[in-house]
């Protein structure tokens, strides 16, 4: 893992949920008590699916967002924060001029929000509805971690990863709406702790469950520590909140051995790029 020194302890805590397509309220009001849950268990951060403020499949809903739905979507969001003194990374969309972006909200108290806009777009639902980014290190501090944020197919990619770890990352957060299929399995339950052993990162990785008239989603939620192994996660039909401390210093070792990103730096001072 990389070598910044901050929080020794970190709570976490992840929703796998089922939201109902274009109903605002709703899932707001869904993720206002899972915050409240959180916070009874003393987490720091609360991490949600991907376009969980609207639904992932809620198409229409989707196309007639307005800046200020935008805006008034990350007010209420603020409150929540702000009422338990956690950070939201919560899956939504930004409407900004002409462009609908799929957007990774962080939401610290008393802090401006923080937007990531997801670049690598998934299949021709997402294609028809939102403009792809171009690829951003977003990379936040929160209580002492250092948060970086991705939205879902992102993390398939390794070089996305990676960028957040080089430049200090301790934590990547993942908001995804993983569908149910016959890779998924292997994406959430391998893949996702491959990036997180490959990098010496945690990664938290919150999908949505069931399904919601347009799409089945595979669930298997997890949090995954830099070893490889998955600190919690969940099954593949049920909502489900996941909790987690993360301690940085338990992994010293598994940096130690696994030293990737340092050698990165040995072959860069070389002249060496991969």
């Amino acid at each position: 893992m990389n070598s910044h020194t901050g929080a020794s302890r970190y709570n976490i805590h992840a929703l796998q949920m089922q939201c109902r397509l274009g109903d605002v309220s709703a899932n707001l009001a869904h993720l206002a008590a899972g915050a409240q849950r959180a916070a009874s268990r003393g987490a720091q951060l609360l991490l949600a699916p991907e376009l969980c403020v609207t639904g992932y499949g809620a198409e229409d809903a989707l196309r007639q967002t307005t800046e200020d739905d935008t805006r008034n979507q990350l007010r209420a969001l603020q409150a929540v924060a702000d009422q338990h003194r956690m950070a939201l990374v919560v899956g939504m969309a930004e409407r900004h001029g002409a462009a609908l972006y799929n957007c990774a909200a962080l939401v610290r108290p008393a802090s401006p929000p923080a937007l990531y806009r997801k670049t690598c777009l998934f299949g021709d639902y997402e294609r028809s509805l939102f403009t792809p980014a171009p690829p951003s290190t977003c990379v936040f501090e929160h209580a002492g971690l250092r948060i970086g944020l991705l939205v879902c197919f992102d993390v398939e990619f390794p070089e996305n990863v990676r960028r957040l770890a080089q430049a200090g990352a301790q934590l990547i957060a993942v908001p995804t709406a993983l569908p149910a299929g016959r890779y998924s399995p292997f994406v959430a339950q391998q893949l996702v702790p491959v990036r997180a052993f490959e990098n010496q990162v945690f990664v938290a990785y919150a999908d949505h469950v069931g399904k919601d008239g347009r799409f089945a989603y595979a669930g298997l939620s997890c949090i995954a520590a830099p070893d490889g192994t998955r600190l919690a996660f969940a099954d593949a039909h049920t909502p489900a909140d996941l909790s987690a401390t993360l301690v940085p210093a338990d992994y010293a070792d598994s940096a130690a051995h696994n030293s990737y990103l340092s050698e990165l730096d040995h072959m860069a001072d070389a002249g060496h790029r991969l």
